[in-house]
């Protein structure tokens, strides 16, 4: 039976793109640390690498985690990031981390990562934390209420949020599949653009009274 190359190319298509589908790429060597100097460098996804020979301890080492953040801000809480910018030994390794400090009542507001998904694990604390699923999922809300030593998955690009929800301060920690997953806060995204969005293309989108509109840019103008 004779096979078209139409439908040999498609066949082709869906066996190859599965595979083309990546986010942090494998490594080939066993590091490449990352360098802002472009001599004698390599680019590798947003960085360069320094020749492997001159890699030293220092390179795959943070120290500072042990130390609370500052959550004296608007939404008390404070993201401490450990990604490639801070240990350059990350580069193509495609793992990140973080940790977030809350303050009594303090929130990590409704954000999504782009590049990676994310797992926390509370130590102290108790955390009311979810996510939101997809419109073609019916935009679901995936919730917990999260006591010290719990974990829970935030899928990559979902929208998703923590806040501390006892009379104490709360800390956690999370991993993140990328070595920069990016971060999108919704509001100030939306309400903080710059140039702003037009208050009317807003106040449809969100139903509300435009002049409403207008006092949320000016609360979260850059």
């Amino acid at each position: 039976m004779k096979v078209s190359q139409s439908i040999i190319t498609i066949i082709t298509l869906a066996l190859v793109m599965p595979f083309g589908n990546a986010y942090d790429p494998s490594p080939l060597q066993d590091f490449c640390v990352a360098v802002n100097n472009l001599k004698n460098g390599v680019f590798v996804n947003g960085k360069f690498c320094k020749d492997p020979k001159q890699a030293k301890a220092e390179d795959f080492f943070y120290s500072g985690l042990n130390m609370a953040g500052n959550t004296d801000n608007k939404v008390k809480s404070n993201v401490t990031t450990v990604n490639v910018d801070q240990i350059p030994g990350l580069n193509t390794m495609g793992i990140s981390l973080v940790r977030i400090d809350y303050a009594p009542y303090g929130q990590n507001p409704p954000h999504t990562h782009p590049r990676g998904t994310e797992i926390l694990v509370l130590i102290e604390g108790t955390l009311y934390v979810g996510f939101v699923s997809s419109n073609q999922d019916n935009n679901r809300l995936f919730a917990k209420i999260l006591h010290p030593g719990d974990v829970f998955v935030f899928p990559i690009g979902m929208i998703h949020f923590q806040v501390n929800v006892g009379k104490t301060p709360a800390v956690a920690f999370a991993g993140l599949s990328s070595q920069n997953a990016g971060v999108i806060t919704i509001a100030d995204t939306v309400f903080g653009s710059n140039p702003p969005i037009n208050p009317e293309v807003l106040a449809q989108a969100f139903q509300l009274d435009i002049n409403v509109v207008k006092d949320l840019e000016a609360k979260f103008k850059n």
